[in-house]
């Protein structure tokens, strides 16, 4: 047997899990009907295929109707889920992998007017800013009535062949009773005492024990501190730990640490890229050691050295790393083989949690087949016969065209004009706390290297270049350049400044700065920060109701931080129309989409974020040499079919063209245009 820390069995309870390495509690949004159907099985199942011990699946299963889903939650109120839950246990024990899922009463952080429209509970009237609705007050009644659905629900997961379930205690209904903040109710179940706070839960759990026996097994996770003045604090954290415990009815903790009722309190439970890894394992440590019971525990731990750590140095017994199997189904798998360099490195761009708290599914900024496991392989199979691939352009979207085309066993070429690959995530990486991004470009670069992936930098790739390969395929993935045409003034104006250009360094910020942020993702305000840093007034106006809509929740918070202590303002609902020079400064003219208002501002420098513009003339000039004309047929795509069509049967190469050299998009999509195309190849 393996020394490898990682690696032991854990005996919990009667059940042995065969390593220390599990995925936490989560839900990728992918049910149909509030039913974890084929696509949610296959996702878990690569995982478990992957070599991972215990799969805590779904993200707060809810056990009422008036916990209606928050963010497609599996409907653990109805009995029609017990065949799927089975079918979906038999999958993950079939590979090894022990099966539990969390179930909670979402209480306040949800809304009425979802499913079927109920109003929300929970024993204060406190307003949800997460989820902007009040909810009503619960009575004596609605106690008893929850009660009775979580030990439903529980049974249910018992007859769907679980080995266990866990209840979601921090955010959601069971936790507000513990909280003091949340809690406001008179009478037994009130504020006043430990007891009385704690008085829901344990009932909850005397129910569920009452119909699942005693072998079923019975976790809580909980928020151990909610590090918010006047709620739960360490102490008390460790007493309602120490009070689970003598229940005698609770077989393991999985300790959280913070609130998660806004952005900002969820991003410091579920750290995202830039901030500090593995933030609150000493502090899950601190409650191993007080508290006689197992200990789970999952907030950014990304990398195996991290999780080894946490298992060899007595603060965890199981160690989640859940974000980190998003990227990589197979970490313990490599871990096994003694290939962890060869690990898909989470990036931490938490694309997955933000989709789905903006009502998504989960996906994976840089693995596009997480999610789509019934159509898009985790592993690529060899092909039947070798090929000649040439690949324009070394970005994300390339260099994944590269790494498939590579592992399926084609000779691959790969031109790029840059002397280094990684096009605009290079550009992202530069800001430190984007920094992570680059493994993006690092990973796929070493996977290309070991298969003997030939690079050509420095090299600005015409159609001769291209022809003297003779290919048989031909990926352009030339990315684009920032565009500067302003719809309403109907041309490029060399008055705008570009984010690339801020950010790359080539200009300086100047002293008064307007970003104009219409495409709303990472550029506006990457480039507002690097001004703002540099001591610049600036204002960030966007034509749309919100800031930059397609940064998303968590992803928000660090640049709100970074620029809410500087010279900065934030305008929404206004509409850049012109700029013109002004002696020696600018003139702005200022718009909105909700009424004639004009209006006329000075500045020193007009940053400009509007997307841009493909660079396809490589594209158009290939086109009428290829087999397909560049066509592509999009139900095969779709559906994940190989492409076939024929529109020159005299062409010499088939052609594709991937990333933003389509249009503008972001990373993901890139990568997912490589992997749809080249996996057939």
């Amino acid at each position: 047997m393996s020394n490898d820390p990682l690696l032991q069995p854990y005996q919990l309870k009667h059940l042995t899990l065969r390593n220390r390495i599990m995925t936490t509690s989560h839900e990728p949004a992918y049910t149909e009907d509030g039913m974890p159907k084929d696509r949610y099985r296959a996702y878990h199942e690569a995982r478990a295929r992957g070599g991972v011990a215990l799969a805590m699946t779904a993200g707060s299963a809810v056990v009422s109707r008036d916990s209606p889903p928050a963010f497609n939650n599996i409907l653990a109120y109805k009995d029609e889920v017990v065949p799927w839950i089975r079918c979906l246990t038999d999958a993950l024990h079939a590979h090894g992998c022990a099966a539990m899922i969390q179930l909670t009463h979402l209480g306040r952080r949800t809304g009425w007017s979802r499913g079927d429209w109920l109003p929300s509970i929970a024993p204060g009237p406190h307003y949800e800013p997460a989820h902007k609705f009040f909810p009503k007050v619960m009575e004596d009644w609605d106690i008893a009535r929850v009660v009775a659905d979580f030990a439903d629900a529980a049974a249910r997961m018992q007859d769907g062949g679980m080995d266990g379930i866990e209840l979601e205690a921090y955010g959601h209904l069971i936790d507000n009773f513990w909280s003091p903040l949340t809690n406001t109710l008179d009478g037994p179940y009130g504020p006043q005492t430990l007891e009385s706070r704690m008085k829901f839960s344990l009932e909850v759990i005397d129910a569920i024990r009452k119909r699942v026996g005693d072998d079923f097994i019975v976790g809580v996770r909980f928020e151990a501190d909610e590090a918010a003045e006047g709620g739960i604090d360490p102490q008390m954290g460790l007493a309602m730990a120490r009070r689970l415990h003598a229940s005698g009815q609770v077989d393991f903790l999985n300790i959280v640490r913070g609130r998660i009722h806004t952005d900002a309190a969820l991003t410091d439970v579920i750290p995202v890229q830039g901030m500090r890894n593995a933030p609150h394992l000493e502090f899950a440590g601190m409650v191993r050691e007080a508290v006689d019971l197992p200990i789970f525990h999952a907030a950014k731990i990304p990398d195996v050295a991290t999780a080894r750590h946490a298992v060899s140095a007595g603060l965890l017994d199981m160690v989640g790393m859940t974000r980190a199997h998003i990227a990589d189904p197979f970490i313990v798998r490599k871990i096994v083989q003694g290939r962890e360099d060869d690990i898909r490195p989470c990036v931490g761009a938490n694309y997955c949690l933000d989709r789905i708290y903006q009502g998504g599914e989960a996906l994976c900024m840089h693995n596009a087949a997480t999610g789509r496991e019934l159509s898009m392989p985790q592993e690529i199979p060899p092909a039947a016969v070798r090929k000649k691939v040439v690949i324009v352009g070394a970005g994300p979207g390339g260099l994944e065209a590269a790494r498939v085309a590579a592992e399926r066993g084609h000779e691959v070429v790969v031109f790029e004009a840059a002397p280094e690959p990684g096009g605009q995530v290079r550009l992202t990486a530069r800001r430190e706390r984007r920094r992570e991004m680059i493994s993006i470009i690092d990973w796929r670069m070493a996977q290309c290297t070991a298969r003997d992936v030939r690079f050509h930098f420095n090299t600005w790739a015409e159609p001769s270049d291209v022809d003297s390969e003779n290919p048989d395929i031909v990926f352009v993935a030339t990315g684009g350049l920032p565009n500067t045409e302003l719809f309403e003034e109907r041309g490029s104006n060399d008055l705008l400044t570009t984010t690339w250009d801020i950010l790359s360094g080539d200009v300086a910020p100047a002293r008064s700065v307007l970003v104009y942020d219409e495409s709303g993702d990472h550029p506006g305000l990457m480039a507002a920060q690097v001004a703002a840093d540099a001591g610049a007034e600036v204002e960030i106006m966007s034509p749309d109701r919100s800031i930059a809509p397609d940064v998303m929740g968590m992803n928000l918070v660090p640049y709100m931080r970074a620029l809410q202590d500087k010279a900065v303002t934030f305008t929404v609902a206004r509409r850049l129309l012109a700029v013109a020079r002004d002696g020696n400064r600018l003139k702005v003219t200022i718009g909105t989409d909700y009424s004639d208002l004009r209006a006329v501002s000075h500045v020193d420098q007009v940053i400009v974020n509007y997307g841009t513009r493909p660079l396809d003339e490589l594209y158009f000039t290939l086109r009428p040499g290829s087999v397909n004309l560049g066509e592509v047929d999009h139900d095969a795509l779709v559906e994940g079919r190989p492409q076939q069509v024929v529109r020159n049967p005299d062409g010499r190469f088939r052609l594709f063209r991937i990333g933003d050299a389509v249009s503008p998009r972001n990373t993901h999509a890139a990568i997912y245009d490589a992997l749809r195309l080249a996996k057939d190849i």
